[in-house]
């Protein structure tokens, strides 16, 4: 499995740390902040992620940033990126099975213990696991590419 990764700057020693991880458990990782700086912005590394995931060249993505936030919003800009800001262990097994995430994104204020365990949920958790969770996903999916009209 293939995983593209970034960070803003504050959260970079993180994101080296969950880098180890990953290639521990023999991930190929695709870091797509590998300069931070001081100024840089959060949107340009969420779009840098969000497009190898949109593009297959990564399977899933995993963002990083001070509350997870901004990055979630930024990446869900991003036309076919569910993506969850992920608090728990819970969080990341459901943005899988009841929604089909397939980028993630939490804060680095965490310890890599706490993180290690949101990404392996997110990783092993089945993808929507019934038919009234994809009959909503497809419904978002057809709103982004303007097919929706039931309201």
């Amino acid at each position: 499995m293939k995983i593209a990764i970034a960070s803003d700057h504050r959260g970079e020693d993180h994101k080296k740390e969950v880098i180890k991880y990953l290639e521990s458990k023999n991930y190929t990782i695709l870091d797509c902040s590998p300069n931070n700086t001081p100024t840089d912005d959060y949107p340009d590394f969420a779009f840098a992620v969000c497009d190898k995931v949109v593009k297959k060249e990564a399977d899933i993505g995993i963002l990083l940033c001070r509350t997870g936030i901004g990055m979630s919003i930024a990446a869900n800009k991003v036309k076919g990126i569910r993506c969850a800001k992920v608090n728990s262990v819970e969080d990341a097994t459901l943005s899988r099975n009841d929604n089909g995430a397939n980028v993630m994104t939490f804060n680095y204020t965490e310890s890599i213990e706490t993180l290690s365990s949101y990404i392996d949920a997110f990783l092993t958790a089945e993808v929507i696991n019934d038919e009234r969770h994809q009959r909503r996903v497809d419904k978002i999916i057809k709103y982004e590419k303007g097919e929706y009209n039931e309201l």
